[in-house]
């Protein structure tokens, strides 16, 4: 709980109760101005408690015009978040009319939360601090166009989008999601997020493969991007690019192909049959391919896949044993994925990662002006 501003004038007598507690109390009689009240932005609400304090902190009002509030609009859809995302600041009251606008996202999320004062944003752990999205988890680029998000092709995200007039700003690109931690990983570093629970995959069969140090790498029919969509330029993606323009035809519109590229030496130097290694392809629906199907396209494209090291059901004393200290030098660690498929959705449950410890990201350095040296091709 802590004190942060508030911008409504109220009566004098108002308090506003939650479970028979006051939450809000009139600091300033004089001019009967609420000038304080403490309430948990960070903590997580119930429906009720979410719906009765969003309300408080905004005076019972629109934040977009003077109407009464009818909706605890949530900034970012409640579906994002593993726990629904009943969070103060994630919340706006609103108005039929505004509601709508922020549901079409042609009221953006940084407008809606400048409405209601809110100067930090809270975000789901599993998307990226450093983009920006709209309500449904699409992210968008400087320029004004989106990327399709994990809810996209949800049918009534597609109507509201529509309705919104928007669907035009969409590309086909998608960027590659954040990779959670396995929980007896090694290598987690600040910004990293780790499976609380590994009882998705328990029983079920798995497929663990070797995690190169490289650089992640999404192929579509039209275009060739890292982690990153902007697809710029640097001579250690030439070999790939080359790789890409000879099976770019034959990959179906709207699908995509992930893999690393593995062209430039990073921490680790590595013999290889190619530079690049095939992980993983979705379809048009944001599927990701089971993993027999997925071997079944890599042969047909002549993809090399990385490196398999475990195909069976859920074990984690094997799983675990797959990487020794011994290791370290040849080997970064591992990656686990569900055998079966799953939407982009379902990503952050259905995969995995162990990285060893001590692990030093080096993709800065040798973008940035450190030699390549390629790998050891045999």
């Amino acid at each position: 709980m802590i004190v942060i501003p508030y911008r409504k004038v109220v009566p004098l007598t108002t308090f506003f109760l939650v479970d028979d507690s006051p939450i809000c109390a009139i600091m300033s009689i004089q001019d009967c101005l609420l000038d304080f009240c403490v309430m948990p932005q960070r903590d997580l609400l119930s429906r009720e408690d979410f719906r009765a304090l969003v309300f408080a902190r905004d005076g019972h009002t629109c934040v977009f015009c003077d109407q009464p509030a009818v909706d605890a609009h949530h900034i970012l859809e409640r579906r994002l978040w593993s726990d629904g995302g009943y969070y103060l600041d994630n919340g706006a009251s609103v108005c039929t009319e505004h509601h709508l606008q922020c549901e079409m996202t042609t009221l953006s999320v940084e407008a809606v939360r400048q409405a209601c004062g809110i100067n930090k944003p809270i975000i789901p752990d599993h998307l990226y601090d450093d983009s920006i999205y709209d309500k449904w988890g699409n992210i968008i680029l400087a320029n004004g166009t989106r990327l399709r998000g994990e809810l996209f092709f949800d049918p009534f995200v597609q109507k509201i989008l529509a309705q919104g007039g928007v669907l035009n700003l969409f590309t086909n690109r998608v960027k590659y999601p954040r990779t959670h931690h396995l929980p007896w990983s090694e290598g987690m570093h600040d910004d990293d997020r780790m499976h609380t629970s590994m009882d998705g995959f328990v029983g079920q069969r798995v497929i663990v493969t070797e995690k190169r140090d490289g650089e992640n790498s999404t192929m579509y029919a039209d275009y060739l991007h890292a982690r990153s969509v902007d697809g710029r330029h640097h001579s250690s993606r030439d070999w790939v690019k080359n790789f890409w323009s000879k099976i770019a035809a034959d990959i179906p519109q709207d699908w995509r192909i992930c893999g690393e590229n593995l062209y430039a030496q990073h921490s680790i130097q590595y013999d290889l049959s190619s530079y690049f290694e095939g992980f993983s392809i979705w379809n048009d629906q944001n599927i990701c391919l089971s993993w027999d199907d997925t071997l079944d396209w890599f042969r047909l494209l002549d993809i090399t896949p990385v490196p398999m090291l475990y195909d069976g059901i859920y074990d984690e004393a094997v799983i675990r044993a797959l990487y020794h200290p011994a290791h370290w030098a040849v080997s970064e660690g591992y990656v686990l994925r569900l055998a079966d498929a799953f939407a982009y959705g379902r990503f952050r449950h259905a995969v995995g990662k162990f990285v060893r410890v001590g692990h030093v990201q080096t993709t800065k350095h040798w973008m940035y002006g450190q030699k390549i040296v390629p790998n050891r091709l045999v």
